[in-house]
């Protein structure tokens, strides 16, 4: 096959993998078919996650084996290690040909890392201009499998996830708002007829509710619309 037609081909299947992705229905499939196309589609490429740090604690947000969360679980647990430290510097890509090489680098993650089979690496920010989304990481059980050409093509694997990602998230908040007005609506609603109050008293009585017990006031919203009491007693 000649290099017109793999840059053809990869052109195809980064299209495919792009429609894929935006026609999958929440945020959660969106991130689980992404690690799935990576190791479709990134030679060497066995295992893929994606992961991003909150409050200094790793969150494993997709994964395609028990290799990736173990892994991601041992880098929160030790503080270190190659996707730890991406997510938490927002280094755009790196790549590590043999991890038997990086002990001093990562004293505590590389020798657990190599009990579980893990060889070599690759990982990628998912960002856009107005988003850093995580890190999409990549995993091979042989040394030297993940190669220049694979960093490549994992690049734009990397970028058309991205927006993919963001797109879903986006799609998934809008959602979620959508949710919270309909729930303190109808929150509302029962209140002025249960207690004869008018509107702004009782999103008033929900946001007193929702201070003094430092509960969100959708949560709030949903137990008055599911036992049709009062806030401090729902």
């Amino acid at each position: 096959m000649t290099n017109d037609e793999v840059s053809a081909e990869l052109a195809t299947a980064l299209a495919e993998m792009a429609r894929d992705l935006l026609a999958q229905g929440s945020l959660q499939q969106t991130l689980d078919r992404i690690v799935r196309h990576a190791v479709d589609l990134v030679q060497g490429c066995e295992s893929a996650g994606i992961m991003i740090l909150q409050g200094g604690r790793v969150r494993t947000l997709a994964a395609t084996d028990d290799v990736v969360l173990t892994s991601d679980r041992i880098q929160g647990e030790v503080g270190q290690g190659p996707c730890f430290d991406a997510a938490r510097t927002g280094a755009e890509s790196y790549r590590i040909e043999n991890l038997n090489d990086q002990a001093e680098r990562w004293p505590r993650y590389a020798p657990r890392a190599r009990e579980l089979g893990i060889g070599s690496m690759l990982g990628f920010k998912l960002f856009t201009e107005e988003q850093n989304l995580g890190a999409l990481d990549l995993y091979s059980s042989r040394p030297g499998a993940l190669t220049e050409h694979s960093e490549r093509i994992g690049w734009l694997l990397a970028s058309h996830a991205a927006v993919a990602f963001a797109s879903a998230r986006a799609d998934a908040d809008l959602h979620i708002a959508i949710s919270s007005r309909q729930d303190i609506g109808m929150a509302v609603g029962i209140l002025m007829e249960r207690h004869k109050l008018s509107a702004d008293q009782a999103f008033a009585m929900l946001s007193q509710a929702s201070q003094r017990r430092n509960v969100k006031l959708r949560e709030i919203a949903r137990r008055v619309v599911d036992t049709g009491e009062a806030p401090e007693h729902a």
